[in-house]
């Protein structure tokens, strides 16, 4: 009962660095990408590829710093659930680019 009670004591809750710093990161990314989005120097295809690259990027970031994507059972990654995911993300962004840029020839 005693070492029970000194287990509870002696936990400390650490302070979420990961989290403040997935957050500061996804904040500048979005700055980034909206500064990008309103420049009119840039042709529209570099912008278009230069926002793919930054959502991508905050994509990562969301997986490895929110949802934790490295933390599977026995500390093993899902290789299958994580490319099965990626694959759907990337046909759903082009498709829905397709779409749109379809729309306006």
């Amino acid at each position: 009962m005693a070492s029970q009670s000194n287990k509870q004591h002696n936990h400390q809750v650490d302070f979420p660095w990961k989290h403040v710093i997935g957050f500061l990161f996804s904040i500048v990314l979005t700055i980034l990408a909206v500064w990008i989005a309103f420049l009119d120097t840039i042709q529209v295809g570099l912008k278009v590829t230069i926002l793919f690259a930054f959502a991508f990027i905050q994509m990562g970031v969301q997986l490895f710093l929110f949802m934790h994507i490295g933390e599977g059972k026995d500390g093993k990654w899902q290789i299958g659930h994580t490319l099965f995911a990626i694959v759907i993300a990337v046909i759903i962004t082009i498709g829905s680019y397709w779409v749109i840029m379809s729309g306006h020839l």
